[in-house]
């Protein structure tokens, strides 16, 4: 097949590439670059199945040839991306989707979206399956994101039901892994970064809240299943085993070697108090349920973490 993946040079996006090129797709990835990084596909640039094009999908999109899907992954992800592109992020995920759902229509592709946990909000409902409609504050910080997914869901359901397009949205929940920048803001990404550098780790408020951690190349198997079923409802993609931010900083450390200290800060607005997939559906639908235990899948991040700065190192070193 022939696959457009949008933020396909971004941590999540450039696995799936390695996954979608891996079965022998030919693969054009479309990204501006912003918060993704060519190096995480480089290693394509001379496979002839491999194309990339540096546009931003908020503006409109052409592309030569046929396309078999559409899949739509670009946009800043984590609270320090979003929080800085505000404006950028509500684009991306309205403007972006509408014009990837017409291109997608317009090659009488597949359609599949990459949503996000944050559709329920701070959630009233534990664990959250898909049929809960979420708690979200739609004026605070994190509405410019938490809302702009609401829509995306939308009006990809919109062309689903307007246009008979065939399409699928994922739910994805808190997802780590090799490629995830250390300066992305996110919990694991955070705690790496400080522990590495033996900076105190930083808690907010009394570091409770919990989360759900999974491995990304288990996210790429969900999503890689889903595509192969009719179904066009939301699906969660998560791990359904619930770890307190506290907890997840302590074995990090451990697991580090670190001899931080961990301090606790105030809690950002709006910050979830729980986020736990429910997964009945990704289970009875695709089969699917996260399979990288959480030690081992923390050992290679920090392995991979070490070995990006031992690069930098030497190229630091060699100018």
């Amino acid at each position: 097949m022939r696959i457009l993946i949008t933020g396909g040079a971004g941590f999540i996006g450039s696995h799936l590439t390695d996954r979608m090129m891996a079965e022998g797709h030919r693969v054009v990835v479309m990204d501006n670059l912003v918060t993704g990084n060519y190096q995480n596909v480089a290693h394509h640039k001379d496979n002839p199945r491999f194309e990339f094009i540096h546009h931003n999908v908020s503006n409109h999109i052409h592309i030569v040839g046929e396309l078999d899907w559409v899949i739509h992954f670009a946009s800043p992800a984590s609270p320090v991306d979003y929080l800085l592109l505000p404006i950028e992020t509500l684009k991306v995920n309205s403007l972006g989707t509408h014009n990837t759902l017409g291109l997608a229509l317009s090659k009488g592709a597949r359609y599949f979206l990459a949503s996000t946990s944050e559709v329920y909000g701070d959630p009233e409902i534990h664990p959250q399956p898909e049929t809960y409609w979420g708690n979200v504050n739609p004026i605070g910080p994190r509405g410019v994101y938490d809302e702009a997914k609401r829509f995306a869901e939308a009006i990809t359901m919109a062309y689903h039901h307007k246009h008979a397009l065939d399409t699928r949205i994922i739910r994805i929940f808190n997802c780590y892994g090799p490629r995830l920048r250390l300066d992305d803001g996110r919990v694991v990404s955070n705690f790496i970064g400080q522990a590495l550098a033996n900076a105190p780790l930083t808690v907010y408020g009394e570091g409770q809240q919990t989360r759900s951690f999974q491995y990304v190349t288990d996210l790429v198997e969900g999503i890689v299943r889903l595509m192969d079923v009719d179904h066009h409802l939301p699906v969660n993609l998560g791990n359904p085993q619930e770890k307190t931010v506290l907890e997840l900083a302590t074995i990090i450390k451990d697991l580090v070697g670190a001899s931080s200290e961990i301090i606790k800060k105030p809690l950002p607005v709006d910050d979830p108090r729980r986020r736990l997939p429910d997964t009945t559906k990704a289970k009875a639908l695709i089969n699917w349920a996260p399979s990288k235990n959480l030690i081992e899948g923390l050992q290679e991040t920090i392995e991979w973490y070490r070995q990006a700065q031992a690069r930098e190192a030497v190229t630091a070193k060699s100018k």
